[in-house]
């Protein structure tokens, strides 16, 4: 056994969890943009700031829509250039603080008394955005620049909480599409190491297609190009290539197959889950050597035919 052989046999199965993880990338993205999952997810921490009934008013205020990102109405609009503006996805929190102060009409009384200010608080709809303020005019703060302050403080929070929901849900995401397009594809790691072990010109096909991901600096790429380059491997990938016990085999021989085949399957499962940003780095740092080591060896063959 080799080191050389070691690695590239590694190689080839990081470019395929590379492949499938982007291509699981694409699909999440797509789907978080036609269901507007950030934006959705966003909305229900401005709902605790100005409440449910308000949520629409606090949206429309100028600064808010300009925030809109405009995209594809439907997956079908690719064909006619029709976008139209989605729901916010990121709003800077000094931005939202300014919206939040125009919405309570604070932000054109720099001067007021306690009672003016906590005239103004009532009139907010029943919210949690309405409750800080209140707790805040009770322990004496009443200076416009003070609650401004805390605002900011308290919605910076928000927002990261908002922002750590959206990851957790793309993350579960990302976890359940991992297993389907396992099993979708028949992704067995074990077979795939098999595979790569005894073929030797596979795994230099392996090698040259790491060596050009890593070329290629993680250039974007369509689902069709992905799916290109994962059956130009030409690896025992699909349940059609399984390689099953051989007719007559035992009980025992079939039992051995299917804990093999499941555990094959969740090795791919967790490790395509991990992303394909992870195994472009590590991609990177392994193709490197291997194309040092290729060229090293080139040269030092060029360099024995010369004096020879």
């Amino acid at each position: 056994m080799s080191i050389s052989q070691v690695l590239e046999v590694a190689l080839g199965l990081i470019v395929v969890y590379y492949i499938l993880g982007s291509i699981i990338s694409l699909v999440t993205q797509l789907v978080n943009e036609f269901f507007e999952t950030r934006g959705k997810t966003l909305e229900r921490y401005l709902v605790k700031i100005v409440g449910d009934k308000k949520i629409g008013d606090f949206i429309s205020l100028p600064q808010m829509q300009a925030l809109r990102p405009i995209r594809y109405k439907n997956w079908f609009s690719v064909f006619g250039a029709v976008t139209e503006p989605k729901k916010i996805e990121k709003i800077p929190v000094a931005t939202l603080v300014d919206s939040f102060f125009d919405f309570a009409g604070l932000t054109a009384n720099q001067e007021l008394n306690l009672l003016q200010l906590a005239e103004l608080v009532d009139k907010l709809p029943d919210s949690e955005g309405k409750r800080a303020f209140i707790s805040w005019i009770n322990q004496g703060v009443t200076s416009i620049g003070d609650l401004r302050t805390r605002t900011t403080a308290y919605f910076t929070g928000l927002m990261d909480q908002a922002a750590a929901t959206f990851r957790a849900n793309a993350r579960s995401l990302v976890i359940v599409m991992s297993i389907g397009v396992t099993i979708l594809f028949g992704t067995d790691s074990i077979q795939l190491a098999k595979t790569l072990w005894t073929n030797a010109e596979l795994r230099a096909l392996a090698v040259a297609k790491a060596e050009m991901v890593v070329a290629q600096e993680g250039a974007d790429a369509s689902m069709d190009d992905l799916i290109q380059e994962l059956s130009d491997l030409t690896i025992k990938i699909g349940w059609w290539q399984t390689e099953h016990p051989e007719a007559g085999a035992s009980a025992m021989d079939w039992v051995l197959f299917v804990i093999q085949k499941v555990l094959g399957l969740g090795l791919t499962a967790v490790a395509v889950s991990q992303g394909s940003s992870f195994w472009y780095d590590l991609l990177k740092k392994l193709a490197s050597p291997t194309s040092s080591s290729s060229k090293t060896n080139e040269s030092g063959s060029s360099s024995s035919g010369g004096l020879g």
